[in-house]
Formats: C-alpha cells, structure tokens, sequence
C-alpha cells in the first residue's frame, strides 16, 4: 500500500479574479472545478489543474476577499515544486514571465517565481518518467507545459521528529537533504524541509494551507489507520463528494490531508466543460441562491 504521491495543494488567495487570471492565463493551467469551501460554503475554492483536473496536479485555492498577505514560517509550506519537460521549458518561462512583469529567478538549475499575492513555485527538470499532467493552452505548447507536482517544501524546527511518522506510519522514503518521497505505482512527490525564519508564519494570502496525498479508493480507509498507527491524530474520513478526505498535523506542523483518487471532478461535469459553472456537492445545492450571492462573479477562462 503506497501513496501515489501528491493528490493537491491548498493554498489561501485574497482576490480570485487575479488568481483567476494568473494561475490559468500567465501559468496555463486550466481551471477544473469552481465550487466552495465545503466547511466555510460563503467562500470559493477554485481547482487549477491539468486537462482532466486529475490527481498530482490539482493546485487549489480559498478565496477570503481582501486577505491580507501572508507569510509562511515553521510548520508551512512554503514552495510549490512543478516538473517540466526540459531546460528549453524553463527558458520558456522565464521569457513568458518577463513579459507579465512576473518575479522570477534561475536558481540552482531551477526557475523560482511568486504568484500575485508572494505564493512561491518553483520550475524543475527532473529524470522521473511519471506521465506528464498538461493542460491545453493557446500560449503554451504541450512541451512547454507545467506537468504536475514534484513535490514542496515547507519550514520545519525539527525536521526529525517527523521522521516516524513519514516512514513508518505512511511509508515515505527518505530522499535525502531533509526530504521524503511517497511513491506509489503511477507517481510519487516529495516533501522537503528547511530551517525555519526567524519570523513566525501568519496565514494568509498567497500562503499553503495544506499538502494533500494521494490514495488509491480502495486503500483511503487503511491510510487513517496508518496515521494512527504513526502517532498521528487523524479526522475521521470526510466525503468531499469529488474525493474522500482525512485530515491530521504532521509533527512539524504541516496539515497534512490524505485524499482518494476519485470519483473525480467529471461525476457531476462534462470533461469538456469543467470549470465553467459553479457547481456544488448535492448537499450545498438548498442554499445555492444564498451562496452566489456571496461569491465574486468569475467569468469561464476559456472564453
């Protein structure tokens, strides 16, 4: 029993039309579900992903208008890993990203940049040969496209001290430098961790709210017990209508979700068409008259 990697990361935005327009214009990546915070329904929660909004490339954010910025310290994320296909990619970004006046900086072999509101990503070539998860788009050629998670990195004070969870509970690999793989069949994702700033993190824009793992469905009910098993203290399985979710605090601190591959974000959408309406799990749908009227009009991408 493996986890296939990253399911998807959750981050914290202030303004959805600007994420809106950064994360599927300036990055390409197509937005796959448009629906709301299932436990805060008067708020957003945008999916971007690739062309399927399948699993390993699903970055996600909760609208909170007028957020104020964040700052991520110990016990958050703090970087966004993507793979792309080759070095021509990151010259491509680079360039592409100058040109929206977009911070963005090679380091380490690698192309850094930070969305709007500071949330940072970084572009990595590696030798994994997990299928690439693209989406379409009319600026940005299949080769050049962002291909799914590698991994993240988050702040820790003691990076250690997760150590049995990760590798006895939940069966991560250790990839060295203070980090760890989970690798499954299909795919695998890392996270690694780096000393912690001085400063202390305060949510917020622009700032991860959590790092979801990816479970195949028959497996997601044996991944609590597992947390349990590793010191963790893990929710109960909660059904998110598009995925199954556990939810427990790593022992650095990063809120971890393990969440199942399915039934996947076309139950309740046409393929083609994801992304264009809001759509509500069933439960939500009594209360959708009120819950538009809280929500920022946001017009379809792909128009």
């Amino acid at each position: 029993m493996k986890l296939e990697g990253i399911h998807h990361v959750t981050a914290i935005t202030g303004d959805a039309q600007r994420n809106l327009d950064f994360y599927a214009r300036v990055l390409g990546l197509r937005l796959v579900k448009k629906t709301v915070n299932q436990d805060d329904p008067t708020v957003y929660h945008l999916f971007y992903g690739d062309e399927g909004g399948s699993p390993g490339a699903d970055l996600t954010f909760f609208e909170y208008p007028g957020a104020v910025p964040g700052r991520p310290g110990t016990g958050m994320v703090h970087r966004v890993v993507w793979r792309v296909g080759s070095d021509e990619a990151l010259a491509f970004w680079a360039d592409r990203l100058a040109k929206e006046d977009v911070w963005a900086e090679r380091a380490d072999g690698a192309l850094r940049l930070r969305d709007p509101e500071g949330l940072e990503h970084e572009l990595v070539v590696t030798d994994r040969d997990d299928p690439p998860l693209i989406a379409d788009h009319p600026e940005v050629p299949a080769e050049m496209a962002l291909q799914g998670f590698d991994g993240v990195r988050a702040y820790s004070a003691d990076p250690a001290a997760s150590r049995h969870l990760l590798e006895e509970g939940l069966d991560f690999t250790p990839a060295g430098d203070g980090a760890w793989e989970a690798r499954g069949e299909q795919r695998g994702g890392v996270i690694a961790y780096d000393a912690s700033p001085a400063e202390p993190g305060r949510p917020g824009g622009g700032t991860v709210h959590h790092v979801a793992w990816a479970s195949t469905m028959d497996d997601h009910p044996a991944w609590r017990k597992r947390a349990l098993q590793g010191g963790a203290h893990p929710t109960e399985v909660i059904d998110r209508f598009w995925f199954l979710s556990i939810y427990f605090v790593e022992p650095s601190g990063v809120l971890f979700e393990i969440a199942s591959m399915g039934p996947g974000f076309d139950v309740d959408e046409d393929p083609q068409h994801l992304g264009e309406r809001l759509v509500l799990p069933p439960r939500f749908e009594p209360m959708r008259e009120r819950i538009e009227a809280t929500l920022t009009p946001l017009g379809n991408p792909r128009e």
